[in-house]
Parts: structure tokens; C-alpha cells; sequence
């Protein structure tokens, strides 16, 4: 296994990250009611840099893989999911459009499980990477829609 393009991943999805970080919650978001399960703010970051390590190792794995299979479909689904990911924070936190943040959401979900099978023949263990993600996607989704609806 070749580690020279694992840096090349970390870094992409750090880039993500930080697009992310830029948009702080800052007041506007402490002032909004948000739903039952809402976890206190010290959560994000660390559910967030675990998820981005995941994500970028999955990348990376994927990428490493010798399959015939076709990998411009993964990788074109990877960078689209990498790219709502991203402009969630914007539109979320930065705009305060918080039903465009939904919308976002509703778009991620199906590319991160899109993502997840299409990495499925390149790397088991990349998609597999790729589930806590979904996961948190969708709880994040769960959020979303509580704060629109509180609000």
C-alpha cells in the first residue's frame, strides 16, 4: 500500500474542515430553540474530527484500490459529497437560511450513501468508514429539521 497520496486526502478533507470552521454558531445559533437529543457544543468538534479522518481515509483507500471497477463515479460522488458538506456551514450558520440548510442535508444524505456503495467494490473498509458519517448525516438532518420546525 502506497502512504505518498494519504496526505493528499487529509488534506483535502481538512480544507473541507476548515471551509466549516470559518462559520462559527455564534449567538444567532445559541439564541434558536433545537430539539430533544441536541448534543452540547463541545460534541461537534470532536464528532466532526473523527468523522473527517474517517472520511479522508476512505478516500484514500478506495484510491489505493487495484479494481477494475470503475473509480471516476466514486470519486466525482466523493468530491460532490465533500462539496454539500462543506456548503452546509455556509448556508447554515453563515446565512442563517436554516430551511436551505435542510434542503443541503437532504441532498447529502443520498450522496454519502451513494458514496458508500460505490466505494463498496473498490475498498470494503473505505465504505464501511463511510457509514458513521451517514449516520451522523442523518442525525444532523434530524437537527435540522427540529430547528426549522422550533423556529
Amino acid at each position: 500500500m502506497q502512504y505518498r497520496s494519504l496526505p493528499v486526502f487529509i488534506a483535502l478533507v481538512c480544507l473541507i474542515a476548515v471551509t466549516g470552521i470559518q462559520f462559527e454558531p455564534g449567538l444567532w445559533y445559541a439564541a434558536l430553540d433545537k430539539p430533544p437529543l441536541t448534543p452540547p457544543n463541545r460534541v461537534f468538534p470532536i464528532a466532526w474530527t473523527l468523522l473527517y479522518l474517517m472520511i479522508a481515509v476512505s478516500g484514500w483507500l478506495a484510491w489505493q484500490s487495484p479494481a477494475i471497477t470503475p473509480k471516476r463515479y466514486a470519486f466525482a460522488c466523493y468530491g460532490i459529497q465533500l462539496l454539500l458538506n462543506a456548503s452546509w456551514s455556509w448556508v447554515f450558520f453563515g446565512q442563517h437560511w436554516i430551511g436551505i440548510g435542510m434542503v443541503n442535508i437532504l441532498l447529502l444524505l443520498p450522496a454519502v450513501a451513494v458514496n458508500i456503495r460505490l466505494f463498496l467494490p473498490l475498498s470494503r473498509l473505505a465504505a464501511m468508514l463511510l457509514i458513521p458519517y451517514l449516520v451522523w448525516v442523518g442525525f444532523a438532518l434530524y437537527l435540522n429539521t427540529g430547528i426549522l420546525w422550533l423556529n
